[in-house]
């Protein structure tokens, strides 16, 4: 089989490209929620105080984050029994299921309690989906990448991450500036997004369908080992699993302030207005999307301890500063600057997050020790990051926020310094 390099080649360039796609697709049906959150807000929940409301809808996405763990060990388990390929097509199955109550769902005028409770009931179902996504994806794109290109390749898991992200925020932009005005947007505009990601996952369900299995799954398969994807067998690896929660904690906590949260972030407290907000959002994620194959490429050469320890000093000491300047800016420019500085920081744990954890476990639990720590993980802090900050704005302790991040970010980088660095010891090289 290594003798034929180009059809190899071409394969794996097939499936890194179908397994990225698919996930764009994911992530945006689960970003359109946050981007669209402050014009429906009002729809599902009794009117008055505007923070209020987004509390309401942010707690929303934070129940959502709590089905991630399910998710995680449901897919991450049919991942590494029945296969890489068949996990990820039933994930973007039930996450157009989602995004297509949620476009159809009516509002609270209109049937009262109900409305709120569809709408997490849509949300609960693309958290178990998303839950599921991450590890299988990181998992896959692990697998098809070169020894030598693992980084690479595996960074693609955000910049279709981010893409997804971007792809919302540009049709909020379209939506916005060019085809509806500000009340559209407000009674009925917000479903357009919904309606249109449930759409794109039947295009992703496609793609999966036509991939192929990864080699490493295929020689596990033959094994026959009945206790793969199981928790007994993910907990003979205590110090993988405790170095997944500890890699993701600040990380994933400094990823959605500065991604999902910032919007609301630009709006509420720098006193922009939506547009200028989802504007400057779009520009900043569209450059930090392309930082990730550079760092990941740079991982694959210098190793991935270094990226992880740079994010955790420098998030360690310039997320207060950044946060409280930006806070205060009144130039859009001045403002570009400090988020881009925030994101390029970010991007040393972003960028090879998904090739770290790949490489902490061996084939026949991957799945499952990627996904089930990482959903945990991020259940508990990432889901919860909007909440916190905007009940700590409301209580005027905003800047508490700014410290509960960079707590965060250290007790990571305490285990980034102690941890070994896994482009060494990648149990990945033990698949063939």
């Amino acid at each position: 089989m290594e003798g034929n390099d180009d059809k190899i080649s071409a394969r794996r360039l097939k499936a890194i490209f179908g397994g990225s796609i698919g996930n764009l697709v994911e992530w945006y049906d689960w970003y359109a929620y946050s981007a669209f959150a402050i014009y429906f807000s009002a729809s599902f929940f009794p009117e008055g105080n505007p923070t209020v409301q987004l509390i309401n809808t942010v707690g929303i996405f934070a129940l959502g984050f709590l089905m991630r763990p399910l998710g995680g060990y449901i897919f991450g388990r049919v991942a590494d029994r029945v296969g890489r390929k068949q996990s990820m097509t039933l994930s973007v199955l039930l996450m157009s299921l989602g995004s297509f109550l949620i476009a159809l769902t009516p509002t609270y005028k209109t049937i009262g309690i109900i409305a709120p409770i569809l709408l997490l009931t849509a949300r609960l179902l693309q958290g178990l989906s998303v839950g599921g996504e991450y590890g299988v994806s990181a998992t896959y794109l692990s697998e098809m990448a070169t020894k030598n290109r693992r980084g690479f390749y595996s960074s693609f898991q955000y910049v279709t991450l981010i893409g997804g992200q971007l792809l919302a925020l540009a049709i909020q932009l379209i939506l916005q500036r060019v085809l509806l005005s500000e009340t559209q947007l407000q009674e009925w505009g917000w479903r357009i997004p919904f309606v249109f990601g449930a759409i794109l996952s039947i295009v992703a369900l496609y793609l999966r369908k036509n991939l192929d299995e990864t080699k490493a799954f295929e020689n596990q398969k033959q094994r026959g080992n009945e206790k793969k994807g199981t928790i007994k067998e993910l907990l003979k690896h205590p110090k993988a699993v405790i170095t997944v929660i500890g890699l993701t904690l600040g990380g994933t906590l400094a990823f959605y302030t500065y991604t999902t949260y910032m919007q609301k972030f630009l709006v509420n407290t720098v006193h922009m207005t939506k547009e200028q907000s989802t504007l400057m959002s779009f520009l900043t994620l569209l450059i930090f999307a392309c930082l990730q194959p550079l760092f990941g490429a740079l991982s694959d050469k210098i190793g991935r301890r270094p990226l992880l320890i740079a994010f955790g000093v420098l998030g360690t000491i310039c997320t207060v500063p950044l946060l409280t300047t930006l806070s205060h800016t009144t130039s859009q420019w001045q403002a570009f600057f400090l988020l881009m500085i925030a994101l390029i920081i970010v991007s040393g744990y972003t960028s090879i997050n998904a090739v770290v954890k790949a490489e902490l476990f061996p084939a026949q639990v991957r799945a499952l020790g990627v996904g089930l720590p990482y959903a945990l993980t991020v259940a508990i802090f990432g889901g919860s990051a909007e909440y916190i900050a905007l009940q700590l704005k409301d209580w005027n302790h905003e800047e508490y926020y700014y410290w509960y991040i960079t707590i965060c970010i250290f007790i990571s980088l305490m285990v980034y310094i102690f941890m070994k660095d896994t482009k060494k010891t990648s149990k990945l090289n033990q698949d063939s």
